[in-house]
């Protein structure tokens, strides 16, 4: 498929006599794709029942003129205020009981009827009118799901929907008290109107319980996307996408992509390495005006998971964002980087948020490629500069990797719900991961945690896995090639309790975890070999084969055959050693970068992505500050 680029537009923001220059400035500047509507409830329906779209439909009519392609974003995300007159209730609760108020944005909660209904209705009315519209190519579900820590919602809505949920899962209260264990502080149910939320309460709840609510909530967001996908679907044969975010796991993404054509995501590298990134401080001051050089590139492998194949970038940062800690300008050339990256991992298209700076409202301080005065902004001239290189490359196809790292949202939400140390996170855990394998030059495959075949691959990673899904077991017991699992894989059972026989409880490998120690970041496990077991050990009971050892005796990784079990945290060092180890075994080759330089092949081409803010050489190639080199291969 075709690589394309594209952009946010708001032509309600600006008057209706610069709509067609706006056009015409897009087309010329290589732009295919114009995502609109997202967040314009107010001007499709401004009093209750009463729709104008004349304005949208000339908006759209506008674009298709100049060639452009519409995506069109159903604007759930942004309820109207007399939404509040008619459904006084349906506003999120946050976990301390107060209401996520109007005023800004996704002020409402996924479990509310009453709102699931009118969204039925501004939905069915824009893909009835818009559905067989030639302009409108594509379509957006809603906007940035759980932005906002708006997934969780501690409201009455949420509570009765919870219950049903409960109800339906077990059946009983009695098979409810046995799965979670109520017998412990007298916690036993009889009704089940006596179930509440897992908030307020004097010291923790029980997690079996917020286990529960956090799977009831995703799949929450679930059915109310599917909501949407329903009814788009039966008016218009267009692809639906979704717009995920950066480091979000609120909700199961691969269980919402289950019902959307496309995955995309909204990439701002330097927001997240500001504002999300747990990095040490001479990591984020070196690449403070690129980005971290493993984070956009995981979320692009994610997502073309989430996506089966299939995904975007719909909002590409340009400039300064408006929302972080800290707002730096990019480094000259990154924003053409940025967008070289994700095609080499495989998107269809990357558009840029947003096209004209707003001067009004909460992100007036958010660069777009063009000023407030309509004069191009700097990322102006690299956008142009990404659309002639398109026109003159061919498809760029993704690669078979040798390498899968699995990633499950439910594992994420148990090591929340009871990390055991403070500096534990299964999402950080995983990344950390995965960036030793990017600085061995690899491509990486990430894959969810259901994954029923694993032969084409010579090496997968499983960290952290809360409960190994059965389809997983199967698959890696008829593996052959290198498993590399834990730490704290399988040591939970799906209601939360430790197993017996003991974790990891993985046929064909002797071992089991007898104690587990969360770490202070200044008491590292030292290992024989050199480097550290970080934030998490276990010790085990073993006659498989130790393969590395902590200095104070206890196993660090354990084998048997090609199956591994991995005791912690490792560290660089020590990953990399495991990694490299693992891949020699496999007969992968590695290409260990430098600081900053990574690799990445597609069918046709090598990219190397130069994310320092000074020259890189490698291979004999000298690749400047933010620079992009590739060759055929």
């Amino acid at each position: 498929m075709k690589r394309t680029l594209g952009v946010c537009y708001y032509p309600e923001h600006w008057p209706e006599t610069q709509w067609a220059e706006d056009a015409a400035r897009m087309a010329a500047l290589g732009l295919t794709w114009v995502r609109i509507g997202e967040f314009a409830w107010s001007r499709m329906e401004p009093t209750p029942g009463t729709y104008d779209w004349a304005w949208l439909d000339r908006a759209i009519q506008t674009l298709g003129d100049h060639g452009l392609k519409v995506v069109l974003g159903t604007p759930t995300a942004t309820p109207p205020r007399w939404m509040l007159d008619r459904h006084p209730d349906m506003l999120a609760l946050d976990k301390d009981g107060k209401p996520r108020g109007f005023g800004s944005r996704r002020h409402y909660c996924f479990s509310h009827l009453g709102y699931r209904a009118e969204c039925a209705k501004i939905v069915s009315a824009m893909a009835e009118r818009y559905g067989k519209n030639p302009h409108v190519a594509a379509w957006q579900t809603d906007n940035e799901y759980a932005c906002h820590a708006t997934t969780l919602s501690y409201s009455n809505a949420a509570k009765s929907a919870f219950r049903n949920w409960l109800a339906q899962k077990y059946q009983s209260p009695d098979a409810l008290n046995r799965a979670w264990g109520n017998v412990f502080w007298s916690m036993e149910y009889s009704d089940w109107s006596d179930i509440g939320l897992p908030n307020l309460t004097v010291t923790e709840p029980n997690p079996s319980h917020v286990m529960d609510f956090r799977r009831f909530a995703s799949d929450e967001v679930v059915s109310f996307n599917r909501l949407q996908t329903d009814i788009i679907r039966k008016h218009s044969p267009a692809p639906i996408a979704h717009n995920y975010m950066g480091a979000v796991t609120e909700f199961d993404h691969f269980a919402t992509g289950a019902d959307l054509d496309i995955a995309s995501w909204d990439s701002y590298p330097l927001g997240f390495l500001s504002d999300r990134i747990p990095a040490p401080a001479d990591h984020k001051l070196r690449f403070v005006r690129q980005g971290d050089p493993d984070f956009q590139a995981f979320h692009h492998d994610l997502y073309r998971a989430v996506g089966r194949g299939r995904w975007w970038i719909m909002e590409q940062q340009p400039g300064p964002v408006n929302w972080a800690p800290y707002n730096p300008d990019p480094l000259p050339g990154m924003a053409r980087l940025w967008a070289w990256e994700a095609f080499a991992h495989g998107a269809e298209a990357v558009c840029y948020f947003r096209w004209r700076q707003a001067p009004f409202a909460q992100e007036q301080m958010h660069a777009g490629l063009l000023r407030p005065d309509s004069a191009p902004a700097q990322a102006f001239g690299e956008a142009e500069q990404v659309a002639r290189e398109l026109a003159k490359m061919p498809d760029v196809g993704t690669a078979q990797a040798h390498v899968a790292l699995i990633f499950d949202y439910a594992s994420d939400w148990a090591w929340e719900i009871q990390p055991q140390g403070r500096s534990f996170s299964y999402f950080w855990l995983v990344f950390h991961i995965y960036k030793g394998l990017r600085r061995l030059g690899l491509n990486v495959d990430i894959l969810p945690s259901d994954t029923a075949d694993l032969s084409a691959y010579k090496l997968v990673l499983a960290p952290g896995l809360f409960t190994l899904s059965e389809p997983l077991k199967a698959a890696l017991a008829a593996h052959q090639g290198t498993a590399i699992l834990g730490p704290r894989t399988n040591s939970k059972t799906e209601n939360f309790a430790i197993p017996v026989p003991l974790p990891p409880n993985l046929p064909g490998l002797d071992a089991k975890v007898i104690r587990v120690e969360s770490l202070p970041p200044d008491v590292p496990v030292p290992l024989a070999e050199g480097g550290n077991l970080l934030h998490w050990r276990e010790k085990l009971e073993a006659t498989a084969t130790v393969t590395e050892m902590a200095e104070d005796g206890w196993p660090a990784l354990v084998s048997s055959g090609r199956l591994h079990y991995l005791a912690g945290w490792p560290d660089d060092q020590a990953l990399t050693r495991i990694l490299h180890r693992a891949c020699a075994a496999e007969g992968v080759e590695t290409d260990p970068l430098p600081e900053g330089l990574r690799r990445r092949d597609t069918a046709t081409h090598r990219f190397l992505f130069n994310y320092n803010p000074v020259p890189a050489e490698w291979g004999g190639v000298a690749i400047p500050p933010a620079g992009v080199h590739w060759t055929e291969l």
